[in-house]
């Protein structure tokens, strides 16, 4: 079996060459991206709205896409409308298509051929199209990588700036020249009218921008953190042996990497064995029937005192580090004696003062979005290094 030493320079190793994948991709992208948002935009106008869709694990993207949309991160920035329908997509699609509408279609680096299927018909009825991968579309794009959890963590970036983007033309349409909110995001915008057709190169560049602020945090994390990451995976490892399984739960975005941790555990890339997972964020039922009857406070509480036993390994994801409903669940965690491990952004917050997670791994930003693509690489990282332990033990 690999050290310590040795399992910390390999997650070293695996986080910087997401930096590398995703420079050339996007490279390479950008300028179609930001082209694509102006589109967008403009059926965002007419009424269109995004409907996004996907298979097991690549589901958790289309939730992901449907809460940015819906509820975005700026203060001040509109609703715009999304939804997910991953769970029957092909029939939702056909039943409520407008043409003014945008669809969306995540799969595997290879594509899935049912995703395209549903994509070329929503094509036919005038709707715009994302293969997410593929080779038909509006936007179509080959997968930067046969790797399942970094081709993954390239369209999540993807996605994000697309998000950031569209509020920048739909603003700059609807408004003429004030970009609002989204002026820290785009520093090149003036106060002066420009035709949207001029702000393409001007996106692109930002785009790129953000991929850098991104690639920098990432080394930062692998060059301070590798250590903590690879010595989580070993305690996690520990538990499983024991019988044990990961109980994963977030908000929101984060509420979507859980569920993706989780699926990633059970629904595993080829050549993965399944590891026992629950994400208590896949849960609808139960966390409206809590936060009715008793609060949002106590949505995560109540299912971990159903779910846990002492073996378990309680997993909390909070880009803040102070939702209530988190601690809440990490403080009963610790009385049933679970291993506790955190994923956090910008200094930990109050999860990481307190002392509530055996493993707190903090990606230093105060950037939702940059903050999540990190942690998506951090845990994908965690599932790799699981794997590698196991067939060690071979």
């Amino acid at each position: 079996m690999a050290t310590g030493y040795q399992l910390a320079t390999q997650v070293e190793e695996r986080l910087l060459e997401r930096n590398r994948i995703a420079e050339h991709f996007f490279t390479r992208e950008a300028h179609r991206l930001a082209e694509a948002c102006r589109s967008m935009s403009e059926r965002f106008l007419r009424g269109g709205r995004l409907l996004a869709f996907g298979r097991g694990p690549y589901a958790t993207d289309a939730q992901h896409v449907s809460v940015e949309f819906v509820h975005p991160v700026i203060v001040g920035k509109r609703a715009l409308p999304a939804l997910d329908l991953s769970i029957a997509f092909r029939p939702w699609i056909e039943s409520i298509l407008r043409p003014e509408d945008m669809v969306m279609g995540f799969g595997p680096p290879k594509g899935d051929p049912e995703v395209w299927a549903t994509l070329q018909e929503a094509h036919t009825h005038d709707a715009m199209t994302f293969a997410l991968p593929g080779f038909e579309g509006s936007y179509c794009v080959d997968a930067a990588t046969q790797d399942p959890f970094i081709h993954q963590e390239i369209i999540e970036i993807l996605y994000h700036t697309l998000w950031e983007t569209v509020h920048v033309f739909f603003e700059h349409r609807e408004l003429g020249h004030d970009v609002g909110e989204s002026a820290f995001l785009y520093p090149f915008l003036g106060q002066e009218k420009q035709e949207t057709g001029d702000l393409v190169a001007g996106v692109a560049s930002s785009i790129l921008m953000k991929v850098q602020d991104d690639a920098r945090l990432r080394t930062q994390v692998a060059n301070q953190q590798a250590e903590a990451i690879s010595s989580t995976a070993l305690a996690i490892r520990e538990r499983l042996l024991r019988g044990g399984k990961l109980i994963l739960f977030g908000n929101g975005g984060s509420a979507t990497d859980a569920n993706d941790w989780a699926m990633d555990c059970f629904l595993p890339p080829p050549g993965y064995r399944p590891i026992p997972a629950v994400s208590l964020s896949l849960e609808p039922a139960n966390i409206t029937a809590v936060a009715n009857d008793i609060g949002t406070d106590v949505i995560f509480l109540r299912q971990l005192i159903a779910q846990a036993r002492p073996e378990d390994v309680a997993i909390g994801i909070s880009t803040s580090g102070g939702s209530r409903n988190i601690i809440m669940a990490l403080e009963e965690a610790r009385k049933r004696n679970l291993l506790i491990v955190a994923l956090l952004g910008y200094d930990g917050g109050e999860i990481r003062r307190r002392g509530l997670a055996d493993f707190p791994i903090v990606v230093p930003c105060d950037y939702i979005p940059r903050i999540q693509e990190v942690q998506a690489s951090i845990y994908h990282i965690i599932r790799e290094t699981l794997e590698v332990l196991d067939r060690a033990q071979v």
